[in-house]
């Protein structure tokens, strides 16, 4: 017990140490789990931990963020998406095995080895990239959409590799190494005390597979009758037997109870899926597709979620403990020069996929940098074909090595593209501008909010001048027969030529917080007559607003919440009219205490260090309610007039 204990400590302390400082530092949370793993892996030396084991257990939270992943996904969804799932998803774990292959090739391995190695190197770690991609809110781009059809098809694309790896078996074959001479090191790491750090025979089934498997010793027909009922047992059951299941429990009114009965479902269907020789995390992919629709979608994400987390930094940190610095350094040219070898392949093969599939530069580079690595089901199939005689012992060794450090520069990348790449493309047109109409009333940005407000000024017969960045949201639009045109709105050169000099009214519907104020503050500050109305996403970004100049600054939730509060007002037996009359008086008092605060708000330092704005806020808050208390119970009960509120 104490052993368990001190190992949880030392991987929970490992964690909240590195990983705070990683993502303050602007390295994301992968590389703080990765740096926390090589920095606690001499303790686990000392403490003789079985690293792999670990690993593989951990590994349960990749199939765990699969099942999430499915749950976000539509079977329509799917459909949607067929094009680059079968065209780019596809031609990248062709083209990325041909390509490796042949580099194996030419370091002298047998064909049969050389295939093994592209399938396993062809793969890219979802793990790591949807996180990231998540972290960084580039998942709805073109190019984080492009990256997770390429993952999703690797990762369907496991169970065929998993299936063709036995027929290139060679039980005769002999520990050729690669073609560079690895001797001492490779031999070396062979024989050293260093089964906590590589995956060996002995743990080749262990997290992967099982001791007792449906399928094997049965002939073809057999097996894939076996597997095609798995899958079908996981669609029958994730359409007809979860909900009664889930209302059943429900009923019990205990919550751990459904976390369990949630928990219990993904591990069932893990287990299945590694009982018939497929994915487990495939399968439970599947079943979250297959539950995407339901009504417990939001209550399994919720409850799966704090398990995944947690299961996926123990599984990086695994990765960064495993690194056998020894056979590292022995051969460290070789390592390096093969890790950046594979990365320049991938590289190549999906930048080419990216321009054969029309994605613009931006998406490109986010596709190619992003992907360039090889991934954690690489670990799995290493130790899969190892144990089959595909792939030689040292061989593998070495891979393992390739692939963690391909895993371990890939935060670097995506510094890379956003501090380089990203920018780049901001400010530099990938499309050439539209010629734009200038317009008394100019629309920055076609989303959600900007659409709905261009509808309603075209509706009463007002010509607007509306401009989005985003070609797709452009594209679709017109085909809708909408007229908006293409640009980045916060270019004063394109403003220029929209006619906001003689324009009337600038409205600011632009989704990010950043460009929304300095959009505020250019226009304030050339063009002091213009009216403009402003969304803020927040109540501090009002504050932001209001000292860029902006008098007229609209929440983008606050409407819809007042019109909630009124529903909630009728129903519980108010009136209509008094209901709206109670909703106005408060956003007449939440404005005017807005505008009392605003001007201690400061941008300069985070909320919590401003004392002048928050002993501002106390000092109005206890009048404030008050008044507004007082006010809201005259309305109520017929003592004040509608129209004192409105």
């Amino acid at each position: 017990m104490t052993d368990f204990l001190l190992l949880a400590f030392v991987f929970l302390l490992a964690g909240v140490v590195s990983v705070p400082i990683a993502s303050r530092l602007g390295l994301g949370s992968v590389l703080g789990y990765l740096i926390a793993g090589i920095v606690i892996s001499p303790v686990l030396a000392l403490l003789n931990v079985d690293v792999v084991s670990i690993q593989h257990f951990a590994e349960f939270g990749v199939v765990m963020m699969l099942f999430l992943v499915g749950l976000e996904l539509e079977p329509k969804q799917l459909w949607t998406m067929r094009h680059r799932l079968l065209g780019l998803g596809g031609g990248q774990v062709a083209l990325t095995t041909v390509a490796v292959m042949g580099a194996a090739m030419l370091f002298g391995q047998p064909w049969t080895i050389a295939l093994a190695i592209g399938l396993v190197l062809a793969l890219s770690s979802t793990a790591i990239v949807l996180q990231t991609l998540n972290e960084k809110g580039l998942m709805k781009s073109d190019g984080g959409q492009s990256s997770f059809s390429v993952l999703l098809t690797q990762d369907i694309a496991v169970i065929p590799i998993l299936a063709l790896v036995p027929l290139l078996a060679m039980p005769d074959l002999m520990d050729v190494g690669l073609a560079t001479d690895t001797h001492s090191g490779t031999e070396a790491h062979a024989t050293a005390s260093s089964g906590d750090t590589h995956i060996d025979d002995d743990h080749s089934d262990e997290g992967h597979g099982s001791s007792i498997s449906f399928v094997d010793g049965k002939p073809g027909w057999q097996v894939a009758l076996i597997t095609l009922g798995a899958i079908g047992a996981v669609i029958a059951g994730g359409s007809f037997l979860t909900r009664p299941v889930f209302r059943f429990i429900a009923m019990a009114g205990l919550r751990e109870l459904f976390v369990a009965t949630a928990l219990l479902m993904v591990v069932g269907i893990a287990l299945l899926m590694s009982l018939v020789g497929l994915s487990p995390a495939l399968g439970t992919f599947l079943a979250g597709v297959v539950l995407a629709n339901s009504e417990y979608r939001h209550e399994l994400e919720s409850d799966i979620d704090p398990f995944r987390g947690l299961l996926l930094g123990l599984f990086f940190m695994t990765v960064g403990a495993a690194i056998n610095f020894s056979l590292l350094f022995d051969n460290l040219a070789l390592i390096l020069g093969l890790t950046v070898g594979l990365m320049v392949i991938k590289g190549i093969v999906l930048f080419i996929l990216g321009t054969v599939f029309g994605l613009r530069a931006s998406d490109r580079w986010l596709l190619t940098l992003g992907l360039a690595q090889a991934g954690e089901f690489g670990f799995v199939l290493l130790s899969f074909t190892v144990a089959n005689s595909v792939i030689p012992q040292s061989v593998s060794e070495l891979l393992l090595l390739v692939i963690a450090l391909s895993m371990l520069l890939t935060p670097a990348l995506f510094i890379l593209y956003d501090k380089m790449i990203a920018p780049r493309y901001v400010t530099s047109e990938e499309r050439e501008t539209d010629e734009v109409d200038a317009g008394k009333i100019i629309i920055a940005g076609f989303g959600r909010v900007g659409g709905l407000v261009d509808r309603i000024l075209r509706a009463a017969g007002e010509n607007t001048t509306v401009i989005d960045f985003s070609s797709q949201q452009i594209d679709t639009m017109r085909t809708f027969g909408a007229k908006v045109f293409y640009g980045d709105a916060t270019r004063p050169d394109l403003l220029a030529a929209a006619g906001i000099a003689e324009a009337k009214v600038l409205v600011i519907a632009l989704d990010d917080q950043e460009q929304i104020t300095e959009l505020v503050k250019y226009a304030r500050q050339n063009y002091p007559d213009l009216h403009i109305v402003a969304r803020a996403r927040n109540r501090h970004h009002v504050y932001e607003l209001w000292e860029a100049g902006c008098r007229d600054i609209i929440r983008e939730t606050f409407d819809s919440s007042i019109r909630m509060g009124r529903s909630v007002l009728e129903g519980i037996g108010i009136d209509r009219p008094r209901a709206q009359d109670m909703v106005d008086a408060f956003v007449e008092m939440d404005r005017k205490a807005m505008i009392e605060v605003a001007a201690h708000f400061r941008t300069d330092i985070p909320v919590m260090e401003n004392q002048e704005y928050i002993e501002k806020v106390k000092e109005i808050r206890g009048p404030w309610e008050d008044e507004l208390g007082q006010r809201m119970h005259a309305i109520k009960h017929g003592n004040a007039p509608s129209s004192e509120a409105s």
